[in-house]
């Protein structure tokens, strides 16, 4: 990408960060509300889980299309490639563990062990916060460029 279009498109990136964290912060929310509502609040963490389902796949759209930042940071610092690597195989095991998790709270049999499915999502949670940090840290190495680490 030329100059001016990659600035732009480092500019929808950082647009489309914030949506992933805030998607990120509702489920994280909604796991931290009540658990004893049993069946709404399982409801409203499957409400959250498809919404940042939807957005992993436009974060992975987007990262990963050609020219994108993980293939421009591989051509801009080669020393980055394994980094850039690692964060693409990250997506195939986070899509796959949103999936789950998200069919867990929509197809599991009862509201019985409620306790186990926040534990699982909770992760997910922390495994998505860590990959968005290593992200920003690529951009930062490749580029110098901040795309909103703030909270």
């Amino acid at each position: 990408m030329a100059g001016e279009s990659f600035a732009a498109y480092l500019k929808q990136v950082r647009a489309h960060r914030a949506e992933l964290r805030d998607s990120v912060r509702q489920v994280e929310d909604a796991l931290s509300s009540p658990i004893a509502q049993g069946s709404a609040w399982r409801t409203r963490v499957a409400v959250a889980l498809a919404e940042l389902s939807r957005d992993f796949e436009d974060h992975i759209h987007l990262t990963e299309r050609p020219g994108g930042v993980y293939d421009s940071a591989r051509s801009a610092a080669p020393r980055l490639a394994a980094t850039a690597e690692r964060l693409v195989s990250e997506h195939v095991g986070l899509n796959r563990a949103i999936a789950e998790c998200l069919e867990a709270y929509t197809e599991g049999p009862d509201d019985a062990d409620l306790a186990t499915l926040r534990e699982r999502a909770t992760t997910l949670v922390g495994q998505l916060v860590r990959h968005r940090q290593r992200g920003g840290d690529l951009v930062y190495e490749a580029y110098d460029v901040d795309i909103g680490g703030q909270g």
